[in-house]
């Protein structure tokens, strides 16, 4: 199988991709990981995250509830909360392209949910390289270079061309599973499209 047969979208602004992203080592310990620019695809798909709407507190209670159930710890939620995610994805990019996306997504989206650091400033972003070994200028100068730009661009066409309108999304082969509470029936197809 190709590495493509199992990949992970997440973006780290969401919580609900924090949850996936603490437990996917346990479920999908295969599955490649993929940084997405949320904002992006919510536009493309005429879509805005649910914490800019009427649902936003109930979203919260039921993310507050879920952090709990998944031992998380109770979450610290910035303030504002959500801004713009470039930043954070542009990262994620370099950390991908550094082989330490994992790493780094997970020291971004516990620096945002258990700090309540927002990481659309710069300085959180950076701080969450730090964390991973990421020196703090070379992660600036990265974050501004063409390079990473087009890279983004081309990585949510691609997002997009798979059908991925949220975030976290699992795909498996040509089967999309959206939402942290998906993450075992993408483990059931994936186990069976290897004869498990």
């Amino acid at each position: 199988m190709s590495e493509d047969t199992l990949q992970f979208f997440l973006g780290a602004m969401s919580p609900y991709s924090w949850f996936a992203a603490e437990r996917i080592a346990d479920v999908l310990p295969d599955a490649r990981w993929r940084g997405v620019f949320a904002g992006a695809v919510f536009k493309a798909n005429d879509r805005r995250s649910w914490g800019l709407t009427e649902r936003r507190e109930q979203g919260i209670a039921d993310c507050n509830e879920r952090a709990e159930t998944y031992g998380l710890g109770p979450i610290r939620w910035p303030e504002p909360w959500p801004t713009s995610d470039l930043l954070v994805a542009r990262a994620m990019v370099y950390a991908e392209s550094r082989g330490i996306l994992e790493r780094f997504a997970l020291s971004a989206m516990r620096l945002c949910f258990l700090e309540g650091q927002d990481l659309g400033e710069m300085e959180s972003v950076l701080a969450s390289g730090e964390r991973v070994g990421i020196n703090r200028a070379e992660l600036e100068i990265a974050l501004a270079g063409q390079e990473i730009k087009d890279c983004l661009r081309a990585q949510t066409d691609e997002v997009l061309a798979l059908g991925v309108f949220g975030v976290p999304t699992v795909v498996v082969g040509t089967d999309l599973f959206w939402g942290d509470d998906r993450l075992d029936d993408a483990a059931v197809l994936f186990r069976s499209l290897q004869g498990g």
